[in-house]
């Protein structure tokens, strides 16, 4: 394959399951003769810039059969998918001859509510590419409006712009609200939502036909542009072989998804969930036994088969097979909500105060119209949603069976949401809802089985075994916290004595050091709180160790056995693969886990060299509820 695409001639007539296109060609003033050298595209001698190859916009629509791909559509609407919704993109070459325009396109809110069209995600594959030439995406840096303001009026915007030099074969997402811009020299495969809505910034001061400076747009540019440093979300796969030849992912988001094919043989594909448009972007052969050539564009409907032999490099698009799902971390303080994909990115945040002494059905509904707006904002639909709740969780009925800190017992919490949401809706425990984060998403996803402890009011703990969140009888199990580690030891606030929470959480080590420093009045650990003793914090023994006071080096190495008998206990049960501790306690880093990882090789049952057990800090934070209780409903709706 070379570094252009070539033009191959040959003769084509189109199959009753497979529709081949004609394009739409547009000539603006940065375009060159490109197309017409690799695809045989003719516009009477002018510049063709454009190529619409799949498209239904008003601007611009493909041919197909005696009509337009709208006219098909229109009679066949289960041809885009099953569900018979609107064709979703527009696919396009560019020719840049010279450099496009710095732009920027709306998401769909505000392009819907403003200009009446769809936003404008889209994705670019380089076919060809000058020495030198590149793309501008996005920003270098975090950038502020005034400072963009300021570099557009002095012409100078190209300075913030990240640019980034490309060859063939080079694959981009670009984000609706990515301020960006193709450079000179570039030829380009542009697979986009089906809209046609551009925000001009900076234009290098060309005019237009009428001899006229071309319009900018920079006061609703600015009202959609992502300030934020560039970050490249493209996500592209590696060629992995298949019958035919090799194929990979090139990107994937909501609205589109994309493949190249390196078709070397027979490929067979049935498009089950929705149409496929193939666009031959190098090499000839067949499609369904009638003749393709580079640059022919097809349009294979929902639900039927296609077969492609020969030798040629295709891009394959479909709907976007992303889902989404709102995980939901119920708090006595606050209700925190996110949007994740079914990729594992989280795509939006939130949160409300809980008001934890209304009535449920209260707390409820607030909980599902967070999730809701968040959708909506995001722009997506919800397949389901998961919840963490402190408590006793019935997680096979959605109840709440007992929750002390927000005062419930047998709260119908699932059904509750489930009626105004209208999807599915999960619940587990919410200790049992951050392991599941962290195991999938954090610092356990290299993982296969660990255990999350944190440490914070109390003890709570979560356990996944082979990737399977563990919840024990009826969900109710998996309270390491109140496992014994002293016999008529502390009183534990669930009535026990001796319990590892009584000893190891947060609120135990505040209470040891404020024991030690009554019985010390000369340690630095009452400097370090003002002398205010209802000032000690988690942090408080471990700054009076680093400051060499002897008392407080007492406190930690105490508070550290503690620690690491229950750990040698959860150790020695489960034997997962990691223990990962999560609590304010554990930005402390390398000084707590290092001690405790020389206790567990002292302590584990049989030592740690056929089975060792890594201790680590978990990493999702105030995130992991979220990202675990979503995840829960990815694997749960998915088992339906």
């Amino acid at each position: 394959m070379n570094s252009w695409i070539k033009f191959v001639k040959t003769e084509s007539e189109e199959p009753e399951t497979v529709l081949k296109l004609t394009p739409v060609l547009k000539d603006y003033i940065w375009g060159g003769y490109r197309l017409k050298e690799l695809f045989g595209r003719d516009n009477s001698g002018k510049k063709i810039s454009e190529s619409w190859e799949v498209s239904v916009h008003p601007d611009g629509q493909s041919g197909a059969n005696s009509g337009t791909l709208s006219d098909y559509l229109a009679q066949n609407p289960q041809a885009v998918d099953r569900a018979g919704n609107p064709f979703p993109i527009l696919i396009k070459y560019i020719d840049a001859k010279q450099n496009l325009s710095v732009q920027v396109h709306p998401d769909d809110e505000y392009a819907q509510r403003v200009e009446g069209d769809n936003g404008k995600t889209e994705m670019w594959y380089v076919l060809g590419a000058e020495r030198g030439a590149g793309i501008y995406c996005g920003f270098k840096k975090n950038t502020s409006r005034n400072e963009f303001l300021k570099k557009v009026k002095d012409g100078t915007v190209e300075e913030l712009l990240n640019f980034i030099p490309v060859k063939p074969g080079d694959c981009f997402l670009i984000e609706a609200g990515t301020v960006h811009a193709i450079g000179a020299g570039c030829v380009i495969c542009e697979v986009q939502q089906s809209s046609n809505v551009t925000y001009r910034v900076y234009d290098y001061q060309r005019k237009g036909a009428d001899g006229k400076p071309r319009p900018l747009h920079v006061d609703k540019a600015v009202d959609v542009i992502n300030f934020n440093a560039y970050s490249d979300r493209t996500n592209s796969g590696k060629l992995i072989p298949c019958e035919g030849g090799q194929i990979r992912l090139l990107t994937e988001c909501k609205y589109f998804r994309c493949r190249e094919l390196l078709l070397d043989g027979e490929y067979q594909e049935t498009a089950e969930r929705s149409f496929v448009a193939l666009n031959v972007l190098e090499g000839s052969g067949e499609i369904n036994g009638v003749a393709f050539r580079s640059g022919n564009s097809f349009f294979v409907p929902c639900g039927q088969s296609f077969t492609v032999k020969g030798n040629a490099r295709i891009v394959l698009t479909d709907e976007g097979m992303v889902k989404y799902y709102a995980g939901i971390d119920l708090g006595g303080t606050f209700v925190k909500c996110g949007i994740v994909s079914s990729e594992g990115e989280l795509i939006v945040k939130d949160k409300i105060p809980t008001g934890s002494q209304r009535p449920y059905s209260e707390i409820a509904e607030d909980m599902a119209n967070l999730a809701k707006r968040l959708a909506e904002r995001a722009g997506v639909k919800l397949e389901a949603v998961g919840v963490g709740s402190p408590g006793t969780i019935d997680s096979k009925n959605g109840v709440v069976v007992y929750s002390n800190n927000i005062a419930w017992k047998d709260v119908p919490l699932g059904e509750k949401i489930r009626e105004i949401l209208n999807v599915p809706v999960y619940l587990t425990n919410d200790a049992n809802a951050a392991a599941l984060g962290e195991s999938y998403m954090g610092a356990g996803k290299d993982f296969n089985s660990i255990v999350l402890v944190t440490l914070g009011t109390g003890v709570g703990s979560g356990i996944v075994i082979d990737k399977e969140l563990y919840e024990g009888g009826r969900s109710a199990g998996t309270e390491v916290g109140h496992t014994v580690i002293r016999m008529k030891g502390e009183k534990c606030t669930c009535g026990r004595f001796g319990c590892w929470e009584a000893y190891a959480s947060a609120t135990a080590l505040i209470n040891q050091t404020k024991t030690a420093m009554k019985k010390h009045p000369a340690s630095a650990m009452w400097e370090l709180c003002g002398g205010d003793i209802e000032k000690v914090d988690g942090k408080t023994a471990f700054d009076a160790m680093r400051a060499g006071d002897k008392t407080g080096t007492q406190v930690v190495k105490k508070y550290i056995s503690y620690l690491g008998e229950g750990l040698t206990n959860v150790a020695n049960i489960f034997r997962p693969d990691a223990i990962l501790l999560g609590g304010g306690i554990c930005a402390e880093g390398e000084t707590l886990l290092k001690p405790l990882r020389k206790f567990l090789k002292n302590s584990l049952y049989g030592g740690v060299a056929y089975a060792p057990v890594k201790i680590l800090s978990a990493t999702l934070g105030n995130d992991a509820g979220t990202f675990g209780a979503a995840r829960l409903a990815m694997s749960a709706s998915g088992k339906e």
